[in-house]
């Protein structure tokens, strides 16, 4: 992995913050975090801007609609955009982080044209219907099932922790094709329209307030079959590539992020007479490290994915577990460090560090993570 930048790269840093310092200004303002169809429209918003401007699907490869950038540049964007303070892909994320690229990867020519352009331009939302009320972390143990009728699928079932459903046009669905087969052999990888008869959306509200997760509930539910996303009763592998991509990239511009928020609770700590205390400097000092060291393993995570073809490795499992509880000592430091003030529930440090507790049950719980580092890169064997 070379760290150093190219003419070409740094013209391109160049390039690209001289169009945030421009475009960041001419922005609406943020809608409340309650209205779900503004902030789908402001989030998607900002994705016709970047379409427009040559910037989404930044790193996609260019037969999918994206502009084949380097790993380098991909970064190179991800920090310019963190630190400029712009918006992030919010409502778009999994169609932007996850399902776009898998079918980017596995789809057909014909799914690639149909439903890539759409994310790109902000013009449609995906939400992922993984996880089942007795199917989360065992994920290959879900029930909803999909029954073969001529061109079409049959789908009776439920999900739940649907991220975006209530806004959402398109889902990444698991369903079970085969119920005789063994649990990973047995699942298909579909999309299904949100707008499809029989499909019904409850929102859950979180510890924090915010509804962006819901349960989505399926009534013989009619989906074509050429819907689906790989061969059917391949979905187990099809959903792999989805999960590398959510814990191998999706969470990169979140480590800029989280070394942009230690700075600030620095800052805040000299001000306020709390950098005096040396126990909390050397946490502070220890996470600075951490995070430091998080940035250069998504750099190799980034590189070893374009040269496996896109698709990250395994490592992403060791940057998901780290990092998941990096984040939540930060923000248990950041409550050391702003006191009372941090206990208001409208202050965005607040919800920031309550979000921060899911952090080691989203994208495969903490347990999983330890298991994959386990069996798959240190080869040891499974527990019992």
């Amino acid at each position: 992995m070379d760290l150093t930048y190219t003419e070409e790269e740094r013209e391109f840093r160049a390039r690209l913050r001289e169009w945030l310092a421009k475009v960041l200004p001419e922005l609406p303002a943020k809608p409340s975090p309650d209205d779900w169809p503004g902030r789908r429209a402001y989030d998607m918003g900002w994705q016709r801007r970047l379409y427009e401007a040559g910037y989404a699907g930044l790193h996609w490869p260019v037969d999918a609609g994206g502009r084949g950038a380097t790993p380098t540049q991909h970064l190179i964007y991800l920090e310019e955009t963190e630190r400029a303070g712009a918006p992030y892909v919010g409502a778009n994320f999994v169609g932007l982080l996850h399902a776009g690229p898998t079918i980017a990867a596995e789809g057909t020519a014909e799914q690639r044209a149909r439903w890539l352009p759409p994310v790109l331009r902000g013009d449609e939302v995906w939400c992922q219907g993984f996880s089942e009320p007795e199917a989360g972390s065992d994920l290959a143990s879900l029930r909803t099932r999909a029954v073969r009728d001529g061109d079409e699928y049959v789908i009776t079932g439920s999900k739940i922790w649907t991220s975006h459903a209530e806004v959402a046009d398109w889902c990444e669905l698991l369903v079970r094709t085969d119920p005789a087969a063994p649990k990973h052999r047995g699942i298909s990888w579909l999309a299904m329209p949100m707008d499809a008869p029989g499909v019904t959306v409850r929102p859950l509200r979180t510890l924090a307030g915010s509804t962006e997760f819901a349960e989505v509930f399926l009534d013989e539910v009619r989906v074509p079959v050429a819907n689906r996303v790989g061969a059917e009763n391949d979905g187990w592998r099809v959903t792999m590539v989805t999960l590398s991509f959510e814990r191998g990239t999706a969470f990169v511009g979140e480590v800029v992020a989280c070394r942009r928020t230690l700075g600030e609770l620095a800052r805040t700590a000299r001000a306020n007479g709390r950098w005096d205390d040396p126990v909390l400097r050397r946490r502070l000092g220890r996470l600075y490290g951490e995070f430091g060291a998080l940035w250069r393993l998504t750099q190799w995570n980034v590189s070893e994915a374009q040269r496996a073809g896109g698709v990250p490795g395994i490592g992403g499992s060791v940057f998901k577990l780290a990092y998941s509880h990096a984040r939540q000592e930060l923000y248990e430091v950041a409550a050391e460090v702003l006191g009372a003030s941090s206990l208001v529930l409208e202050e965005e440090w607040t919800l920031d560090r309550l979000s921060s507790l899911s952090y080691t049950i989203a994208a495969g719980t903490s347990q999983i993570q330890q298991n994959i580092v386990a069996e798959r890169i240190l080869g040891l064997p499974k527990g019992r």
